[in-house]
């Protein structure tokens, strides 16, 4: 059986409404398919805008066998390449992050310019033509401060995602923040896991009780299983309305969600006691009180746009079993460390709640690779996010499988 009707045959086992069979969570046909047909073709979240401020600054991130450089220019723009030398292939940029004049790789120091350009390759002969040796790019787009990278030659659409959830970011100004913290996480969890578990709160009251201070479980305007959250979210709806800004849930379809959601009654922020992170407001907010921007794109982010600080959430595969899930907390540029916030009080809450988390998805993933898992069903009104990852997690994997194949017939269901 080959690799592409092996991953067919267990995609024609998934019931809709159930979790996913467990080899899906594990198999490597799987885990190579998802590289190619997930993680080499969508966009992907990489950083926040903020974290190459000025030309020279960059970063990498590894996206399996793929280093990628995201580098801010001598013109000031976000660019991003592959970190692989055109000479024989050895890693240009082999640290985490810095700021360089230009991207030298330490083999041979053949030299590049900001823009991807071979500047030096010396010894080369004289027929040697640089203009054929830059560095490989990889598309990058901004949206609103965050930025966005792809694989592919050919990247889907973007605009639809960036003209929809700009207004709602837009106000609290990501470009204009800094890193206050950062935390990696290796997880021994497949990343879907990592997914599915943030996708719903179900979970929230048995294992997130410093989160629960600010959080509210619900999930959508209506939400009907807390009788006092429809006049909460009546109440503040009028006064961002007022404000002007946008909270109702985004047309995101089953690729992206974006919505305003409030804290709990009196809480203005995520820490232990509800009470602000941070003196100094992002953007040019003037108000506390506006709960948060919860904004979720398929495959591998989830953020929080808080009136006092920003979390981004990326995760990126280390393999079937392996998942890095990197945590950022950005504040106002000019917020100063010791007046306007303390590390470890605005950093307190998600980072428990990430090691609860981590946790709860390797527990998750032990048991998914056990004898006597069979998928179970899903809660309607508790994973629903997770039913529509699921839908679109199919239906992509179903379009790089062979024509025919019986992944194609469940993922059309």
């Amino acid at each position: 059986m080959s690799a592409s009707e092996n991953v067919a045959e267990l995609m024609a086992q998934y019931r809709t409404g159930f979790s996913l069979p467990g080899p899906l969570y594990y198999d490597a046909d799987v885990f190579e398919m998802e590289m190619k047909a997930i993680f080499g073709t969508q966009w992907l979240f990489a950083c926040n805008e903020c974290e190459v401020k000025e030309p020279g600054d960059y970063l990498t991130l590894e996206v399996g066998r793929n280093s990628i450089i995201i580098v801010r220019d001598d013109n000031g723009e976000v660019q991003a390449f592959h970190n692989t030398c055109r000479h024989r292939g050895s890693r240009v940029c082999q640290e985490h992050k810095g700021t360089v004049g230009r991207l030298v790789c330490p083999y041979h120091q053949w030299t590049y310019d900001l823009d991807g350009t071979l500047l030096s390759a010396t010894q080369m002969p004289e027929d040697f033509d640089p203009r054929r040796y830059s560095l490989k790019p990889v598309h990058a787009a901004n949206v609103a401060g965050l930025i966005y990278i792809c694989l592919a030659e050919a990247p889907p659409d973007l605009d639809h995602f960036k003209r929809t959830v700009t207004p709602y970011i837009a106000p609290h100004q990501p470009a204009r923040t800094k890193v206050a913290f950062e935390s990696v996480l290796i997880e021994k969890a497949n990343w879907k896991l990592v997914i599915e578990n943030n996708r719903e709160c179900y979970h929230c009251a048995g294992n997130h009780p410093e989160l629960l201070v600010s959080l509210v479980e619900a999930a959508l305007p209506n939400d009907t299983r807390t009788h006092w959250f429809s006049e909460l979210m009546l109440r503040k709806a009028q006064e961002w309305d007022a404000l002007g800004l946008p909270h109702r849930p985004a047309d995101g379809g089953i690729e992206f969600r974006c919505i305003r959601l409030p804290f709990n009654e009196g809480v203005t922020s995520m820490t232990m006691d509800g009470k602000p992170a941070c003196k100094k407001l992002v953007g040019d907010l003037t108000e506390r009180d506006l709960g948060s921007v919860r904004m979720f794109h398929v495959p591998n982010n989830w953020n929080h746009f808080l009136s006092d600080h920003i979390i981004h959430f990326r995760v990126l595969p280390r393999g079937p079993m392996e998942t890095e899930v990197r945590t950022t907390w950005l504040v106002h540029e000019d917020a100063i460390e010791g007046w306007d916030y303390d590390v470890d009080r605005l950093k307190e809450v998600w980072q428990i709640t990430n090691q609860q988390d981590q946790h709860l998805a390797e527990q998750n993933f032990l048991g998914v690779r056990s004898d006597a898992y069979e998928p179970g069903p899903y809660s309607p009104a508790g994973e629903f996010m997770i039913l529509d990852f699921n839908r679109w997690y199919m239906a992509t994997l179903a379009a790089h499988l062979p024509p025919g194949a019986p992944g194609l017939r469940v993922a059309a269901e």
